[in-house]
C-alpha cells in the first residue's frame, strides 16, 4: 500500500479553498489533504481559546493522515492559534512536523503594494479584534498606517451565494464606505479573509479607481513554494504525485454543492467525524 504525505490545508469552511486553488496552480506535484471544519464555522466570532481548540484538534487530525506540513489556510486560525501551536504544542507532539498560516506571508509583502503607505484591511471580527495585521505589518513596514474594518455579513453572504447579488451591494458598500472615509490616501485594500475573493467583483463597483485590491491565495501560494526550496528535507517528506483529498465535518451533500465557487472545479468531499457535539 502506497504512504501518502500529502500537504494539509485547513479552514474553518470553504475559504481556505481560494488558497489551495492558488497553491495547486503554483505547486501540482505535490499531494494535497484539505479539511474544512464546516460543523463549527464560523470561526470568527469565536473566543481565542475555542479557536485555538478546534484549530488543535484539525491539526492533530491531519499529522494523523501523514501530513508532515500543514497551511492554515484561514485568518482567523492564523491570527487566533498559530503562534501558541507553533510554540507551545509542536515541540511536544510533533518536533519534526510544521504548521505554517496567510498572514505572515502577507504582511511580509503588503506594503509593496501601496505607494502612500495607507492600507486598508478588511476581514472578520475575529482577525481584526486579534490585530495581527497591524502588528505583523509594523515587523515588516514600520512606514505603514494600517486601518481595519471588521465585515461580518460579507461570509454569509458569500456561503449563501448571495455574494453576485443585488442584496449584497448595501454591505459591501457599507464596509468599504466606512473604511476608506478612514483616510483618503488608502490606495491597498487587503482582503484578509480568504472567502472575500468571493466578492471581489462586488468589490470593484465601489472602490475608486486606483485602489489596489489584494487577495491572499496568489501569495501564500508563492510564499510556500519559496519556503519549500529553502526547506528541501521538508520538500522531500511530501508525496508528489498530484492527488487532491476533501473533507469536511459537516454535510457532504452541501459542502460539494458550495466548494466548486471557491475552488473553481468541482469537488467530491468525504465526512469526517471529529466526535462533535
Amino acid at each position: 500500500m502506497q504512504v501518502t504525505k500529502p500537504i494539509g490545508v485547513f479552514d474553518s469552511g470553504y475559504g481556505g479553498l481560494t488558497v489551495l486553488k492558488e497553491i495547486v496552480k503554483e505547486l501540482p506535484q505535490y499531494d494535497y489533504l484539505y479539511m474544512g471544519d464546516n460543523a463549527r464555522a464560523p470561526y470568527g466570532p469565536r473566543s481565542f481559546d475555542t479557536v485555538y481548540q478546534y484549530t488543535l484538534e484539525c491539526v492533530q487530525w491531519f499529522f494523523s493522515q501523514g501530513c508532515e506540513l500543514v497551511i492554515l489556510a484561514c485568518n482567523t486560525a492564523s491570527a487566533k492559534a498559530l503562534r501558541t501551536i507553533q510554540q507551545k504544542d509542536l515541540p511536544n507532539i510533533a518536533p519534526n512536523k510544521r504548521v505554517l498560516g496567510v498572514i505572515r506571508p502577507t504582511t511580509e509583502i503588503i506594503g509593496q503594494y501601496s505607494s502612500t503607505g495607507k492600507v486598508g484591511v478588511l476581514g472578520t471580527t475575529g482577525t481584526v479584534l486579534s490585530e495581527s495585521y497591524p502588528i505583523e505589518i509594523a515587523k515588516f513596514f514600520p512606514q505603514v498606517t494600517v486601518y481595519q474594518e471588521a465585515c461580518p455579513m460579507w461570509v454569509p453572504l458569500i456561503e449563501n451565494n448571495e455574494y453576485e447579488t443585488p442584496g449584497a451591494d448595501y454591505f459591501v458598500q457599507k464596509h468599504l464606505q466606512n473604511i476608506l472615509i478612514a483616510d483618503k490616501d488608502i490606495d491597498t485594500l487587503l482582503l484578509a479573509c480568504t472567502h472575500y475573493p468571493l466578492l471581489i467583483n462586488k468589490i470593484r463597483q465601489f472602490v475608486p479607481a486606483g485602489v489596489s485590491i489584494v487577495s491572499q491565495g496568489e501569495i501564500v501560494a508563492k510564499s510556500l513554494a519559496l519556503y519549500l526550496e529553502n526547506h528541501s528535507d521538508m520538500a522531500g517528506r511530501c508525496t508528489k504525485n498530484g492527488e487532491l483529498s476533501f473533507y469536511t465535518t459537516d454535510s457532504v451533500t452541501d459542502f460539494d454543492t458550495h466548494a466548486g465557487s471557491f475552488f473553481g472545479r468541482t469537488v467530491h468531499s468525504k465526512h469526517l467525524d471529529l466526535g462533535l457535539k
